[in-house]
């Protein structure tokens, strides 16, 4: 009975111990979050905030923006207005488009079942000139008042260690 007792809790540190090993190799990055949108549609009016923090400016990274959509999206892109607003109180504002799908029709975003997702490259090396807390405000661009199939936006910043 007690080496029975002695394996199991043997096999439960090494299950443990090996979770935790493989966590730790995974990707690390600068910042990475993602908000849900409105089931009922995301209106013109509505800001996604991300706030991030940027503690040296010696370093560039991949710039990534997160698109999930359901497959009754009615448009091949997504116009989104993005603020960045800087540590030392400055303001940027940019148009960006978000191209969804092939001339064809096909989703390019990954993912099966009616959800795809889009991992869309915005800049291979950005370098962030100040240190601090930085703001992006994320607002769809669409003519739409009420944008319907658009179910998650975020941000990923990954370090670029080329």
């Amino acid at each position: 009975m007690k080496q029975s007792a002695v394996y199991g809790s043997l096999l439960f540190a090494t299950v443990i111990f090996t979770g935790l090993l493989l966590s730790s190799c995974g990707r690390k990055y600068l910042f990475d979050d993602i908000h849900a949108i409105n089931k009922d549609g995301w209106s013109a009016k509505q800001k996604e905030r991300f706030v991030f923090n940027v503690p040296d400016t010696n370093n560039t990274y991949f710039f990534y923006m997160q698109v999930r959509h359901d497959i009754e999206y009615r448009y091949s892109n997504l116009y989104l207005f993005v603020e960045t607003q800087f540590p030392n109180g400055n303001i940027t504002r940019d148009t960006l488009e978000c191209i969804l799908a092939e001339p064809n029709g096909k989703w390019t975003g990954k993912g099966y079942g009616r959800l795809k997702e889009n991992l869309i490259l915005l800049n291979p090396t950005i370098k962030f000139p100040l240190k601090g807390d930085y703001t992006i405000d994320i607002e769809q661009g669409m003519r739409d008042e009420n944008l319907k199939g658009i179910t998650d936006i975020g941000i990923r910043i990954e370090p670029n260690k080329r």
